[in-house]
């Protein structure tokens, strides 16, 4: 008896180890992701302690099959797994390389499952768990792009977004926050409430509105709440005001408090220039958090992480706030459905991000912010290949030029062929259309087609399938008469890579003290004929900074 004992104790001993983590960042391969199960929630427990770098998690997963299936494969990786029920039964499963395979042959169509893991340890990743850059300990998530595997199971990608409920149990001094609204006051934890026996309060979090799991994030912290005020022009069905606003507020270690208000003071009139211009805000709050990320800003639904360490210098970041601010509407509500389509949510952001300053600064200060992301086109490697870019393998390399600042400059160019009024119109169609939902490049595309009635086909497959941007060089022949008028032959070369395409756009034709023709440029070799009664002293293309353009002369 005394030797079965002990085996019992070794295998459980064998399955509660740690196992080693998998790498974050590795893009999945061909049909990981399949719509064979759709996730409609997860509600998750969490335990955290003053001094411990372990926690204790309690995941209900809520999922609906799409077709009657043999097998559900969840993401989940370095933790050990105490236990797996399903509707409230002993599961079958498996654990190894990161995924959780549990099997069964009672997963019917469209027959909801509640799938109930148990698990503790010391998250890889995902969850950052230690000191602050104040010396203070603290608990961050940083998920993006496929980390929140690390702390919680889940299915890790864009394409199945849903809701996120939160209980965090965390040392009584410490502020929480989470996606979502804050469903009671924090009160003292129950005794028996997993984790650590310490002093703790609860917090729940509970969020309306489905999102990835790269947005689902707690912190938690010895922190200020400040509250800014309301934002008023939102009308958003999951606003919980009954004139449809929302709460913005700042959360900031103490410490920086002060040194982060010039960074924060305009997130109001953000949100109200977004919500004006885009269409209603799409979550319960908005909070800023000083946080611990490996970036300078996440844009996690209604719960934006700032890095720590430039707030703690009292850099100012309020265009990084802009920036992910513009994320709640494009990336958290319409979100990529493919990894590679990343320029529609990093793009949009970069774009109207920098929108915010034309409107509330100025239009030349708008065109020095698109000139600096031109040069940075222009400098950088990455445009020699798509922005779709199916050959990425490794995620994180995804953060490149092409879809920040030529994706922003892609919307840009859009803008200037289509006229402000059909573009943002197109663009308040299009979150309309897809809001809460996950979208490819055809999609955005297929409705500025619709909004605009023209074939946008070319423009996408040149600027977003294909690399480059056009090299320019101008050829002058002047051709005088001796009564009246002369003549000025202009050829515009496009010198660009042969690999990359011969690229058409509009735009202007301009000499001396702009006076101008309007243009269209399709061709590798094109002449355009301009008459003037004495030789233009300049010639040049483009005067209000439309297109992406390198002009050699």
């Amino acid at each position: 008896m005394k030797f079965f004992y002990n085996i019992v104790l070794f295998i459980s001993f064998l399955f509660s180890q740690e196992p080693d983590p998998i790498k974050s960042g590795i893009a999945p391969y061909q049909n990981e992701y399949t719509d064979e199960y759709d996730v409609l929630s997860y509600d998750l427990e969490i335990g955290l302690g003053e001094e411990s770098n372990e926690i204790v998690g309690k995941a209900i997963i809520t999922l609906i099959p799409k077709k009657d299936i043999d097998q559900i494969m969840l993401d989940f990786t370095g933790l050990s797994i105490q236990n797996i029920l399903i509707n409230s039964n002993n599961a079958n499963y498996s654990y190894k390389k990161g995924k959780i395979s549990i099997s069964s042959k009672e997963f019917k169509v469209n027959q909801a499952l509640s799938i109930s893991i148990e698990y503790s340890g010391k998250p890889d990743d995902g969850l950052i768990i230690g000191k602050n850059v104040h010396g203070n300990r603290s608990v961050f998530a940083d998920n993006w792009p496929n980390r929140a595997r690390f702390w919680f199971p889940s299915k890790d990608h864009p394409s199945d977004k849903a809701m996120v409920n939160f209980t965090i149990h965390a040392p009584s001094k410490w502020n929480v926050i989470a996606n979502g609204v804050l469903v009671e006051k924090p009160k003292i934890a129950n005794k028996n409430a997993i984790g650590p026996k310490e002093i703790r309060r609860t917090w729940k979090w509970k969020s309306s509105v489905p999102m990835p799991t790269y947005n689902m994030v707690i912190g938690a912290a010895e922190l200020d709440i400040t509250t800014l005020g309301i934002a008023n022009f939102t009308y958003s069905a999951s606003s919980l005001r009954s004139d449809g606003s929302i709460e913005v507020s700042n959360w900031t270690f103490p410490e920086d408090t002060e040194k982060s208000k010039p960074s924060f003071k305009r997130s109001i009139e953000m949100v109200n220039f977004f919500a004006t211009k885009i269409g209603p805000y799409p979550y319960e709050k908005l909070a800023n958090v000083q946080s611990s990320t490996r970036f300078g800003g996440m844009e996690n639904a209604s719960a934006i992480f700032y890095s720590q360490e430039a707030i703690a210098k009292g850099r100012n970041i309020e265009s990084t706030v802009s920036h992910e601010i513009a994320h709640q509407w494009f990336g958290d509500s319409v979100t990529e459905k493919d990894w590679h389509h990343l320029w529609l949510s990093e793009g949009f952001a970069t774009y109207f991000g920098a929108l915010f300053f034309e409107q509330s600064e100025s239009r030349s200060n708008f065109i020095q912010i698109m000139k600096k992301s031109r040069k940075r086109i222009f400098q950088s490697k990455a445009t020699d290949r798509p922005i779709v870019d199916y050959e990425i393998k490794d995620l994180y390399k995804l953060l490149n030029s092409n879809n920040y600042s030529k994706g922003a400059w892609v919307l840009h160019m859009l803008r200037g062929l289509l006229g402000d009024e059909i573009f943002f119109y197109g663009i308040s169609k299009y979150y309309s259309k897809y809001k809460n939902k996950t979208v490819l490049t055809d999609d955005f595309m297929r409705t500025m087609e619709e909004a605009s009635g023209k074939n946008l086909q070319y423009f996408f497959d040149q600027w977003i399938f294909s690399p480059g941007y056009p090299i320019i060089e101008f050829e002058q022949n002047w051709i005088p008469k001796t009564n009246g008028n002369g003549k000025m032959i202009i050829t515009i070369n496009q010198t660009q890579k042969k690999k990359w395409p011969t690229f058409i756009f509009e735009s202007k034709l301009c000499w001396d003290n702009n006076k101008c023709i309007p243009v269209k440029v399709n061709q590798k070799t094109q002449s355009f004929e301009i008459t003037t009664l004495i030789e233009p002293d300049s010639i040049y293309i483009d005067p209000e900074n439309w297109i992406l353009m390198d002009i050699q002369n």
